[in-house]
């Protein structure tokens, strides 16, 4: 008589995949729209917190299911093998964001002048939904991020204030940046006044007295700059500054953050300095300190050969 023998099936390992797939399938939809979508980024969080629980639930389920398995040989290893693998991505995006929160200072902006912070043009404004966090960063707050990123400093370039102007403006394009508001931009226009006359053609008075210059108004210059809208703070800039506000996105998950870049003209050089801050939530979770340290050292590959101490 044959005997025939029949494997026993891991329902455990069945269920972690089931739950896998829907903790990934979750993720990536959260990803994409918010990246592409009308996602908020608070709803974004909520989505992500949610896609790990099944995730969470099928790490044990599918352990099970191996170890049924090696003991009794029961059908179901590549579900659990795939569980695991479904449930590792959102599992690591939640520990490494978990991690960032802990481990870096409890602050949603950086800048590089911590005593002068360059201000908002037009200070940024978003529902924060069930992300509340402080309207102003506290001088500890401050503290916490020198003590966090020493290296993150502002710049000092042995050059013109339209020189590097130019090159601010194109790292920043290069960086992702989008320039929604300036101040004071005229300051960074090439000074014609150091340019050579042309000789003239008229022919000299008759009397051979000096020609003395009337002096005439100095011309306004253009209107570069949008007109103050509702809510926005006309921040009185002092001469030779200009105040750049941009804002920028994460290439992947899509995170908003806003950017405001300020240049001094002092004596021979300009200063440049950064402050960057993350549009939802009070923590940056160190994106924003990483999107300012790659924009200076990008800007300072741009500006190569002028820079300073």
């Amino acid at each position: 008589m044959t005997i025939r023998y029949d494997r026993p099936v891991s329902h455990a390992a069945t269920g972690a995949y089931r739950l896998g797939i829907a903790g990934i399938a979750l993720l990536v939809v959260a990803i994409l729209a918010h990246r592409f979508g009308p996602l908020t980024t608070p709803d974004f969080v909520a989505l992500v917190l949610i896609a790990a629980i099944p995730a969470s639930l099928a790490v044990p389920l599918a352990l099970f299911g191996l170890m049924r398995l090696w003991q009794v040989g029961a059908r179901g290893g590549v579900a659990a093998g795939k569980a695991l693998f479904c449930a590792a991505l959102p599992l690591a995006m939640v520990g490494s964001f978990a991690y960032s929160y802990v481990s870096r200072p409890q602050i949603y902006e950086v800048s590089t002048d911590l005593v002068d912070v360059p201000r908002w043009l037009t200070p940024p404004s978003a529902n924060q939904q069930w992300l509340p966090r402080p309207s102003e960063t506290t001088a500890r707050q401050r503290e916490a991020q020198y003590q966090a990123y020493p290296a993150l400093i502002g710049r000092r370039y042995e050059g013109a204030l339209d020189r590097v102007y130019e090159g601010v403006v194109k790292t920043a394009a290069a960086s992702g940046f989008t320039v929604v508001a300036t101040r004071g931009q005229e300051y960074a226009m090439p000074d014609i006044t150091d340019q050579p006359l042309a000789p003239s053609t008229e022919e000299a008075p008759a009397d051979n007295l000096a020609v003395i210059p009337v002096p005439l108004p100095r011309p306004a210059p253009l209107e570069l700059r949008p007109a103050l809208a509702p809510g926005e703070v006309d921040p009185g800039l002092p001469p030779g500054t200009v105040l750049i506000q941009a804002e920028t996105r994460s290439l992947v998950l899509g995170l908003r953050f806003d950017i405001v870049i300020r240049l001094r003209e002092e004596a021979e050089t300009t200063l440049v300095d950064l402050r960057l801050a993350s549009r939802y939530g009070p923590h940056e979770l160190g994106m924003a300190a990483g999107l300012a340290e790659g924009y200076l050292h990008a800007l300072d590959a741009e500006l190569l050969g002028i820079a300073g101490n």
